[in-house]
């Protein structure tokens, strides 16, 4: 395993997803890192007026274009140069802010779900038109993005609304966003909708008080079946018509399969290209170690001069996972989460009843593959985007603050990695967060770990001969490394800049940086 050096961050700091470059949001300021080399390769001043807690920062999905949204308004700035910025102003009540801000199924689309759901708005940033849609079906501003997707190449947005107490599918072209069709589901309380990932198919799901159903849909909007329930169910799933339906529903990345979790212990699994129920992942309730079932458990040691240290044990004996602690809050129980790895070839589950355990299934076997036992809850199970089996797991608790695991097929155990060894004063200051750096880097797979200060780059590779990303670029920079700049030791302050794209984006002002003219500011 190999570490950057810690670099300024924020709680407002994120990868691209190219992997090619760190946003991070300081102040007033936006400073773009290149994961290549330390340096800061362009900073962006954000306009005095851009007041209020930030709503939204992230990456297009070009890499291309940053989207910082406040209670107000939304900027949407180039990255790397001063080529493109665009301002939205939005329309809300004092006190209330949007429950979704996000781009929508390109660059130049930003969509906009105001408070307490009443409009669904997208902004084309080319033609500075907008289309908004009322009534969006919104539960709350953490569920406002099952309300809505976007089809695959072709763009189209199916967008799930409730009108005079009755669901409503409604599909609008791209990107003039006009109504093409719009039909009323079977369904009470519809809960989420979504494309599948090769734009076959449209998958509605009923709230779980209502029951088991899912309907599936052609891409054109017509009935093709719908799911009332698991097939044969075994004896103790026999009572599932009367327990609570539809809890967790995922579709692997590769559009072959499609898992739907309730409120047992058990995973359906369909096979997507006849849309039938193939399979059935039930959890048993104890496990032990096979030849082809590995069961590893935590084991916590306590340094008095180092880290806490996370190793994992393979059991030899028939364990059961430890059940959830006891509040006043209801018993819960259930698939909590499901995530499926590229090749479709795993797939990972938690269940509320025991959340620090990790089910990790072989799809082609149909059977358990690995279960992971940990002391502290479990938080993030996040695949590698294209590198095959390779499971991402972050666990709560403060003795997990700075800590990371990974787990593989051929690993003895999931590896426990260590970022707080690698920021200043050996902790992490604030909420923690780890994800997967870019899509396809040759070093290796690479971590993204920041806290509120400071963030590092991790790679998983031990070779010496094999240099991570962050030291392996010996050549100049792209076009844009005119634009690079240097900075302080003390602070982030950018340095003056001279050339061609600088004198563009000053133009008349003297200062180092001029504040952002708008090119699109539209008002509802």
């Amino acid at each position: 395993m190999k570490f950057s050096r810690s670099l300024k961050s924020s709680s407002h700091s994120v990868p691209s997803p190219d992997g090619q470059h760190i946003a991070t949001l300081l102040s007033s300021l936006v400073h773009i890192r290149a994961v290549r080399s330390p340096e800061v390769v362009n900073v962006i001043k954000l306009p005095q007026d851009f007041a209020g807690p930030i709503l939204g920062f992230q990456w297009s999905p070009s890499s291309r274009l940053l989207l910082i949204a406040g209670p107000e308004q939304v900027r949407v700035v180039s990255a790397l140069d001063s080529s493109f910025h665009a301002a939205i102003r939005t329309a809300s009540v004092p006190g209330t802010k949007p429950a979704y801000v996000g781009f929508g199924a390109s660059d130049a689309e930003v969509c906009v779900i105001s408070s307490y759901g009443l409009k669904f708005s997208l902004f084309d940033l080319t033609s500075s038109r907008s289309a908004e849609i009322n009534t969006p079906k919104v539960f709350s501003p953490s569920s406002a993005s099952r309300c809505f997707s976007f089809r695959p190449q072709t763009r189209h947005l199916a967008l799930l609304s409730r009108i005079s107490g009755k669901d409503l599918i409604s599909i609008h072209s791209y990107p003039t966003r006009e109504l093409q069709r719009s039909w009323a589901p079977d369904t009470i309380d519809a809960q989420g909708i979504t494309w599948s990932p090769d734009g076959r198919w449209l998958v509605v799901w009923e709230s779980a008080a209502q029951g088991h159903k899912v309907i599936f849909y052609t891409s054109d909007g017509h009935l093709f079946k719908t799911w009332s329930g698991p097939a044969n169910p075994s004896l103790e799933d026999r009572d599932y018509a009367i327990g609570a339906g539809v809890k967790a529903l995922q579709l692997s990345a590769d559009a072959r399969f499609l898992a739907v979790g309730d409120c047992s212990r058990s995973v359906c699994i369909f096979n997507m290209a006849s849309v039938t129920e193939t399979m059935r992942l039930r959890h048993p309730k104890s496990v032990a170690s096979t030849e082809t079932l590995q069961v590893w458990q935590e084991q916590i040691g306590v340094s008095q001069t180092g880290p806490i240290m996370h190793t994992f044990l393979r059991t030899t004996q028939v364990i059961s996972p430890a059940p959830r602690l006891q509040d006043n809050s209801e018993p819960v129980s259930g698939c909590a989460a499901i995530s499926f790895d590229p090749t479709s070839a795993l797939v990972a589950t938690r269940l509320e009843d025991s959340p620090g355990t990790v089910w990790i299934w072989d799809l082609e076997a149909a059977e358990l593959r690995a279960v992971l036992l940990f002391h502290g809850n479990i938080s993030i199970l996040s695949w590698h985007p294209h590198v095959a089996e390779t499971l991402l797991i972050r666990c709560e608790g403060e003795q997990y603050n700075g800590i990371v695991f990974v787990w593989d097929p051929l690993s003895e155990g999931p590896r426990s990695v260590d970022f707080s060894q690698h920021l200043p004063g050996l902790k992490t200051s604030g909420k923690p967060r780890a994800s997967w750096l870019g899509s396809g880097m040759a070093n290796g797979p690479s971590l993204f770990f920041s806290d509120a200060q400071h963030y590092v780059l991790g790679c998983l590779i031990e070779l010496d001969e094999v240099a991570p990303p962050w030291a392996s670029h010996h050549s100049p920079e792209p076009s844009y490394a005119a634009e690079t700049r240097e900075e302080s030791p003390l602070e982030l302050v950018p340095a003056e800049q001279d050339g061609p794209d600088r004198a563009r984006a000053v133009e008349d002002n003297d200062d180092d940086y001029s504040e952002l003219e708008d090119t699109f500011v539209h008002k509802r």
